[in-house]
């Protein structure tokens, strides 16, 4: 009896020790290790531009909660840039986010959403992107052109709002009914300002001293007409100077 039951106790011990060997050889490590995510196949989809073979290899490794930090990151970013390239923005973003709250050094991760805030029209959130990235790389050529175009871009908006509802002549000095109507109108006074800089522009841009004194008369008639016709019955101000406007800069604008 006692010999069976030590033979008993062999087997069991024998069976255990052949399953600690299956699971050490299926894992390629100690026994229960997990097998290791491949994100290989993800990247290998997003650099092939592949949607649909990317959608599926790198969701299985960004949702697997047993991804190595390093490849969650690899994979994100990869999808993200996937995303980008074929005009799905708020999934490339929500993609670079959250590799940056992963890693929050990613330099051209910062750029790329940066460059993606601005397709967005979110001009504040792409400068602060762009500053983000040269924070961590001073030399990062992309983010330092990217930052330069913005903070141009903002001075201008800037120096716009600041000329915004005024004429291009002094409201102290008016003293002609029509002057002190486009002083009165934000509308106007921002039409006025337009002609004024259109009209300097095509000044500027003159072939010969011949052909800026025509663009200047012409300029003077239409003041002359303007300042004749206001206030009579009829007269449209505000058709008037967008006439004007159109016929200094063309019908395309230029």
């Amino acid at each position: 009896m006692r010999s069976l039951l030590l033979l008993q106790s062999s087997g069991a011990a024998l069976i255990y020790a052949l399953s600690l060997a299956v699971a050490h050889a299926a894992t390629g490590g100690e026994p229960g290790a997990v097998a290791q995510i491949d994100v290989a196949p993800c990247l290998a989809a997003a650099s092939a531009d592949d949607m649909d073979k990317a959608a599926s290899a790198c969701a299985a490794v960004i949702d697997n909660e047993k991804t190595a930090k390093a490849d969650l990151i690899k994979a994100l970013v990869a999808r993200g840039a996937l995303y980008a390239r074929h005009d799905q923005i708020d999934r490339a973003i929500a993609d670079d986010s959250r590799a940056l709250l992963l890693d929050p050094t990613l330099a051209d991760t910062f750029n790329a959403r940066g460059e993606l805030w601005l397709k967005k029209g979110d001009k504040p959130k792409a400068v602060q992107d762009f500053g983000a990235a040269l924070r961590i790389d001073p030399n990062h050529e992309k983010a330092k052109a990217n930052h330069k175009a913005m903070a141009r871009e903002l001075e201008r908006i800037g120096a716009q709002m600041a000329v915004a509802g005024k004429p291009s002549f002094n409201c102290a000095g008016a003293r002609r009914a029509v002057e002190r109507a486009i002083c009165g109108n934000r509308e106007l006074a921002d039409l006025d300002r337009e002609i004024y800089g259109s009209h300097m522009r095509v000044v500027r841009k003159a072939r010969s001293p011949a052909e800026a004194r025509k663009i200047q008369r012409e300029q003077d008639e239409f003041i002359a007409r303007r300042n004749a016709g206001f206030g009579r019955p009829g007269y449209d101000l505000k058709k008037a100077m967008q006439e004007r406007l159109q016929q200094i800069n063309g019908v395309d604008g230029y």
